[in-house]
C-alpha cells in the first residue's frame, strides 16, 4: 500500500533533485531523489499516481527556476506579486510534464506485476526521458533542469559523446530503477546490481577514448566580461562607458588569436555605431592578427532585427540567433495578449529569428559552431554546427539571472555541449560565469559571476565528430520508445496470464 507520507516527500525528492545541478554537484542525489519518487508511485494509479508525478515536478521547477520571478520584476518591469505569480503558474505547467509520466507509470505499472522488474527497469526510465523530452521542445521547448545535466563529472560523462543528455537522463533515471530493484525483494536483485555496475564501470571506460582529434595549432582567447548590469545596460547615457569598458580590454590584449564580447555587448544596432566603432576597430585587429567576436543587434533593410554575433578582424561574418526567448526576445500570441504587453518594459523584445542553417561564423582561418545565451541548452540544435566547426563559441547575458543558481546552471549545460561534440567551448558573459571549456567538458580557464575583467585561456581546434554529433538524441528517444513498448507488451501478457 502506498503510504501517505507521500504527498510530502514527493516535492521533497524534487526540489532535492536540485543540488545535484550546478553550483551544489551532488550528482548521485538526482538518481537517489528519483528512486524515492518512483517509490511514492508504487501502488498509485490514475488521478493519484498524476498528482504525485506533479508534486515531484513542483518541487524540482520550483526551487530549480524560481529565478524567473528575478527576471520579470527585476529587469521586466512587473510588480513582485505578478512576478511571482507568473513564476508560480509557470512552474505549475511545466510541473504537468512529471504529472503526465507519474500517470503513465501508474497506468502500466498495475499489469507488469508478473514482470516485477519491469517497472523500474524498462518503464520508469522510458517514461522520464520521453516526458523530459516533449518538454524540450513542446511549445518552443524549455530543456532546464534535465536529469542528464547532473552526471557531466560523474562516471556515467562518459556515455555522453555517444548519447548525449537524453542519453544520460536515460542511464540515471535507469540507475535509479535498478537501485530500487537491489533493496526490493524480487529475484531481480543479482541481476539489477550487474547491470548497474556494468553501466558505470562502462561509463568510466568511455570517458578514456578520444572520440575528436586535435586539428592544428592552440591559440589564445580572451573573453570580455565587463560586469554591466542589465539596469544600465540599455540606458542612452550609459553607451559610451559601456562601449569603453569593452574597448579598454580590448586594446590590452589586440594581438592574440581571439577576443570575444559578450551578447548584445553593443546596446544599439550595428549600423548606427559601423563608422564610429566596428570599422576601426576591425581595421585595428587586422593589423594586430587578432580576431573579435562581438554580441551587438543587426537590423536588416525590412526593418525585422535580430540578435546577432559579428566577427571582424581578418573577414566579417555574421551569425542570428534562431532560437528566441519567449517574453524575453518576442512576445508569443502579441494580438492576443495586447494589454499584457504594456507590462513588460524588456529592451528590444521584437527580435525575429534567425535562418535555420548550420550555425557556422568564419572567424579567420577557422569556423566556430556559434549559440547565443538560451540556445546552447539545445542540444541538437548545437551538434548542427559539426563536423565543420572546429570549436564551439557561445555569448550569453546571464544578468537576468541575478545572484540565482541559474548562471551555475547555464555553464553546466555548456560544459556538456562541448562533451557531447568532443569541441572546445568559448563562454564569454556579461556579468559571468565566462570560460573556457575544453573538449571533455572540463573547465579550463573562468571568471566568476559579477567580476569586471578579461579571462585569458588557450582553445585548441579539433576535427572528427562523435556518435552524438552525428545521430544527435535519436538513439536515446529511439531506446526508450523501444523500452516503454516492451513494458506495454509485457503488461499485456502479464494481462492474459
Amino acid at each position: 500500500m502506498a503510504s501517505p507520507w507521500c504527498w510530502l516527500l514527493a516535492p521533497i525528492a524534487g526540489a532535492a533533485t536540485v543540488l545535484a545541478f550546478a553550483p551544489f554537484g551532488w550528482y548521485p542525489l538526482g538518481i537517489l531523489a528519483l528512486v524515492l519518487w518512483y517509490q511514492c508511485l508504487r501502488g498509485r494509479t490514475g488521478r493519484d499516481a498524476f498528482v504525485h508525478g506533479w508534486l515531484y515536478g513542483a518541487g524540482l521547477l520550483g526551487v530549480g527556476v524560481a529565478w524567473i520571478r528575478i527576471s520579470l520584476n527585476e529587469f521586466g518591469n512587473l510588480p513582485a506579486v505578478a512576478a511571482n505569480g507568473m513564476m508560480l503558474l509557470f512552474v505549475a505547467a511545466m510541473a504537468l510534464y512529471y504529472g503526465l509520466a507519474g500517470w503513465l507509470i501508474g497506468r502500466v505499472q498495475p499489469v507488469l506485476q508478473r514482470f516485477d522488474w519491469a517497472g523500474p527497469m524498462l518503464l520508469l526510465p522510458a517514461v522520464w526521458v520521453l516526458s523530459e523530452w516533449l518538454r524540450s521542445w513542446v511549445l518552443t521547448g524549455f530543456p532546464w533542469l534535465l536529469l542528464g545535466n547532473t552526471q557531466v563529472d560523474s562516471p556515467l560523462a562518459g556515455w555522453a559523446p555517444i548519447l548525449g543528455v537524453h542519453g544520460l537522463s536515460l542511464l540515471a533515471a535507469l540507475s535509479a530503477g535498478l537501485l530500487w530493484l537491489s533493496v526490493a525483494r524480487c529475484r531481480a536483485r543479482p541481476a539489477a546490481l550487474i547491470v548497474l555496475a556494468v553501466i558505470w564501470a562502462g561509463g568510466g571506460l568511455l570517458r578514456m577514448i578520444d572520440w575528436t582529434q586535435p586539428s592544428g595549432e592552440p591559440f589564445t582567447a580572451v573573453l570580455v566580461q565587463a560586469n554591466i548590469a542589465p539596469s544600465l545596460k540599455w540606458q542612452p547615457e550609459a553607451l559610451e562607458p559601456n562601449l569603453e569598458a569593452h574597448l579598454a580590454f580590448t586594446r590590452q590584449h589586440l594581438g592574440v588569436g581571439l577576443i570575444v564580447w559578450p551578447e548584445t555587448a553593443i546596446p544599439s544596432f550595428l549600423h548606427e555605431v559601423r563608422l564610429s566603432l566596428i570599422e576601426p576597430l576591425a581595421e585595428r585587429a587586422r593589423a594586430e592578427g587578432s580576431e573579435i567576436l562581438i554580441g551587438v543587434p543587426i537590423m536588416e533593410g525590412d526593418r525585422r532585427y535580430y540578435n546577432g554575433l559579428l566577427s571582424i578582424g581578418t573577414a566579417e561574418d555574421s551569425y542570428y540567433k534562431r532560437h528566441l526567448v519567449p517574453f524575453g526576445e518576442y512576445l508569443p500570441l502579441r494580438a492576443l495578449i495586447g494589454p499584457l504587453v504594456d507590462w513588460f518594459d524588456v529592451p528590444m523584445s521584437s527580435f525575429s529569428p534567425g535562418r535555420a542553417e548550420q550555425p557556422l561564423l568564419r572567424v579567420g582561418p577557422h569556423h566556430a559552431g556559434a549559440s547565443i545565451c538560451y540556445e546552447d541548452v539545445f542540444p541538437d540544435q548545437v551538434r548542427q554546427a559539426l563536423p565543420a566547426a572546429d570549436y564551439l563559441v557561445n555569448v550569453s547575458n546571464d544578468a537576468w539571472f541575478g545572484d540565482s543558481l541559474a548562471p551555475a546552471q547555464h555553464l553546466e549545460f555548456a560544459r556538456l555541449r562541448a562533451l557531447e561534440n568532443g569541441r572546445y567551448l568559448v563562454r564569454a558573459t556579461n556579468t559571468g560565469i565566462s570560460a573556457i571549456i575544453d573538449q571533455k567538458g572540463r573547465l579550463t580557464a573562468v571568471l566568476p559571476a559579477f567580476e569586471r575583467g578579461a579571462l585569458v585561456g588557450e582553445v585548441r581546434p579539433f576535427s572528427g565528430e562523435t556518435p552524438f554529433s552525428r545521430l544527435g538524441s535519436l538513439v536515446p528517444i529511439s531506446l526508450a520508445l523501444i523500452m516503454l513498448l516492451a513494458s506495454l507488451l509485457l503488461g499485456r501478457l502479464g494481462r492474459r496470464a
